[in-house]
């Protein structure tokens, strides 16, 4: 989609300052680019989804076609009734043949909207539904970069939001708009030819109805999208504030945080209050035109019929078109403006669908060598995160790292440690320096590979909205329940896992609320246990637990560690005193590395935090 496709807000109330970010803050029309086209073009994209299923998009239209035919062949049957039933003196079975042509044509109108109905609602839930996951397929290919920029809960809001109107637009919106165009073009057909000198006149009357479509059209276009936009924030803000309730009871805050829902729910009523105004305004002119116009063709009908020249079957069938053709073009006044928010909405999921993976495999990756060996270098790396272009992460970073070794990275906060797991799993890729795994570089590999051989400890485990099964195997969906309950023992899991009241089957919650911290740390374990990767990962796996919940995730990461290259990011230093070589950093640099022991009688960085952690007799 072009840039001639993406809705423009100028013109239109926006929020305050600071309220929009990421994306959809990222996408808005900069001020020197050229003003984008205020049209239904987006909606090309739902049309071409559509045709994945011709031979179920043939099939509405025919059904389209019928009901529209059948509801213009419904004055044809009164002209019928009264020039010929009623003109052959009032015969009961000349009058009962007409009526059975007209309760015909009303069977096939019924069986016709039913049709109608069917196929294209069909068409909008499954328009919907591949929409929804392609635009998931893509977002699970976007690196983690992406939802740093934009708020995962925004795009979670869009892709329910969103699609939803494009449901709406698709199995209603769209066949109200198509029926109701073959109603009007073919009633202005009919009325041609029953009446050809009086229609002309109301022809004339058209460029007077889509004059204004198009000036308002435009204009609700752009409050529209805005409208929606303000519903996302509502979304966005009620999931960020029940997903923090006991935060926002601790400190209090309801009061603050209702008024700021309530600030969100009024700019969000003012918008809409906006587009309603301009659509009432849009539907009260073309209504005073249309209806004056059919009003004068009565009234010039009325005149004919006093005088003979057209026939009161005539008149009649006159009267119902031109009834049927103004209903049409007021449905389509009212149409195109639901038409305009469905365009809104598939331009923003457009924008999802159209964003490129920051990392993504290379044409032709390199293999990485089997069997995995697990050695990680790192040579004159350096690296500034995209938010945060100003300050480095990493400055010359080299480091290697050699099979099977436990290396502890340990620092003040801020000084890149982090920011070496994300590289490692290439989430980033670094500005300067070559990252390599197993000898090959990270950049000219397929990240799926690279990840494949790294398990991830984080310092909180996180859990799935799922059954304690899936979220174990998580880490290899294809592991047997042997070889979970393995895991779990190795993890010192076992145990609280089959006290649950459905063993394996228990549902834990969302994000494990079920399960205390230590219980949700050791199932992160046994699922990285269940990974049988060559390189470990584990960011202050063990920072968050009370005394008893760390010996037991200690003792389960002791042998998870057994084999594997280990880099193990911690704040308390009695965690990696055991470690192979502890690489101590400031500032993205590495400024020690070495034992415990000869890091501490060092004097330098490490020395000092060793001795503020363990005291001056401990330290060495």
């Amino acid at each position: 989609m072009d840039e001639s496709e993406r809705g423009d807000l100028e013109g239109v109330e926006t929020e305050p300052a600071g309220e929009r970010r990421g994306l959809f803050r990222r996408k808005l029309r900069d001020p020197g680019e050229p003003k984008p086209a205020r049209s239904v073009r987006p909606l090309l994209m739902i049309w071409r989804q559509a045709l994945q299923y011709p031979g179920r998009v043939a099939l509405a239209l025919v059904a389209l076609t019928i009901t529209a035919g059948a509801t213009l062949a419904i004055p044809s049957g009164f002209k019928l009734i009264i020039d010929r039933g009623f003109s052959a003196g009032g015969n009961p079975d000349d009058i009962a043949r007409w009526f059975r042509y007209l309760f015909l044509i009303v069977g096939v109108l019924a069986l016709g909207t039913a049709m109608r109905f069917y196929f294209v609602s069909w068409l909008g839930e499954r328009v919907v539904a591949d929409i929804r996951e392609k635009v998931q397929d893509n977002l699970l290919r976007l690196a983690p970069g992406f939802y740093e920029q934009n708020s995962p809960k925004e795009i979670s809001s869009r892709m329910t939001s969103d699609t939803t109107l494009i449901e709406q637009v698709v199995g209603t919106t769209v066949s109200v708009a198509l029926r109701n165009t073959l109603m009007g073009v073919g009633g202005v057909a009919y009325l041609f030819y029953l009446v050809p000198q009086l229609t002309m006149w109301m022809v004339l009357v058209i460029p007077a109805v889509v004059i204004p479509i198009t000036v308002f059209g435009r204009r609700l276009r752009n409050v529209s999208r805005t409208s929606q936009d303000r519903v996302a924030d509502i979304g966005a803000m009620v999931s960020e504030v029940l997903g923090a309730m006991k935060i926002v009871q601790a400190f209090g805050q309801e009061e603050r945080e209702q008024k700021r829902f309530r600030d969100a729910v009024e700019r969000s009523f003012a918008t809409a209050k906006r587009r309603i105004m301009i659509r009432a305004a849009m539907t009260a002119l073309i209504i005073s035109v249309v209806f004056g116009a059919i009003v004068l063709l009565m009234w010039r009908g009325a005149v004919g019929v006093a005088s003979g020249a057209i026939s009161g079957g005539t008149i009649a069938a006159v009267v119902i078109t031109a009834g049927l053709v103004a209903g049409s073009l007021g449905a389509l006044t009212e149409v195109y403006g639901d038409l305009l928010r469905g365009a809104g909405a598939a331009s923003r999921l457009a924008e999802l669908l159209e964003e490129k993976p920051t990392i993504a495999p290379p044409a032709r990756p390199e293999a990485l060598p089997e069997p995995p060996r697990g050695s990680l270098s790192f040579r004159n790396v350096s690296f500034r995160y995209p938010t945060r272009l100003e300050s480095p992460a990493l400055r010359d970073f080299t480091l290697e790292v050699q099979p099977g070794e436990t290396v502890a990275i340990v620092g003040p906060s801020g000084a890149g440690k982090s920011t070496i797991f994300q590289l490692v799993e290439r989430f980033y890729d670094p500005q300067a320096g070559t990252i390599r795994l197993d000898g090959v570089p990270l950049t000219s590999a397929d990240p799926a590979e690279i990840r494949k051989r790294i398990a991830f400890v984080p310092q909180e485990g996180v859990l799935f909205s799922a059954n304690a099964r899936d979220n174990l195997r998580y880490g290899n969906w294809d592991a047997s329940d042997e070889d979970i309950w393995e895991a779990a023992r190795a993890a010192n899991a076992e145990a609280f896992l089959r006290a649950l009241p459905q063993g394996l089957d228990t549902f834990l919650g969302e994000n494990g609320t079920q399960l205390s911290g230590g219980q949700r740390q050791r199932i992160a374990i046994a699922r990285a246990i269940l990974r049988k990767a060559p390189i470990l990962l584990l960011d202050e796996a063990t920072s968050a637990l009370d005394a008893e919940s760390e010996r037991l995730v200690q003792d389960a990461l002791d042998r998870l560690m057994a084999d594997r290259t280990t880099l193990v990011i911690a704040h308390r230093l009695a965690t990696v005193r055991q470690a192979d070589r502890i690489v101590v950093m400031d500032d993205g640099r590495i400024v020690e590395q070495g034992s415990h022991g000869v890091l501490a009688e060092g004097g330098g960085l490490y020395a000092r935090l060793a001795k503020l952690q363990f005291g001056g007799a401990e330290a060495a």
